[in-house]
């Protein structure tokens, strides 16, 4: 690890001490890019009644915008705490290099944020699950998949 390494960090706990300041969760992110800062971002998911605008979701959003490609190869993401299975996905569907986090998932279960059993949840064949699953017209739903399949204008990620 970098010197750079924890002053990121610092920045991402930073940002997330601001944000409990600020009446929201205590999460913050960074993002960078040849050891330079390229996006920030913190949790705002009860600002924005969107359960989906925790920090690293809204870092990833942000450096996306700002490179202009969802691929954000060659970046490094900094969060206040070990990445929920949600913002887990993101960063791999981002295809982000590296990931360094401070709190882990049982330091925020203890103060009331549970990602442990959406982990159960995943791990549960679908009819074993809280919320109900069902497969609905699925033949249907193959026609899109067999029409980007064909599609010569396809950008694959």
């Amino acid at each position: 690890m970098s010197d750079n390494d924890f002053l990121f960090m610092r920045r991402a706990i930073e940002i997330s001490l601001e944000n409990v300041k600020k009446g929201r969760g205590p999460f913050g992110a960074v993002i960078t890019r040849k050891g330079k800062i390229l996006a920030e971002s913190c949790n705002l998911v009860t600002e924005l009644n969107d359960p989906t605008a925790h920090a690293e979701i809204n870092v990833i959003r942000v450096a996306a915008q700002r490179l202009k490609t969802f691929d954000l190869s060659g970046c490094v993401i900094y969060s206040s705490c070990e990445p929920c299975p949600m913002c887990l996905g993101a960063i791999y569907w981002a295809r982000i290099d590296k990931v360094f986090f401070a709190n882990t998932t049982a330091d925020a279960k203890s103060i009331g944020f549970a990602d442990s059993r959406i982990y159960e949840e995943i791990s549960r064949p679908l009819q074993e699950r809280h919320i109900e699953f069902r497969q609905l017209l699925r033949e249907e739903a193959l026609g899109a998949f067999k029409a980007w399949e064909e599609s010569e204008n396809r950008v694959e990620y």
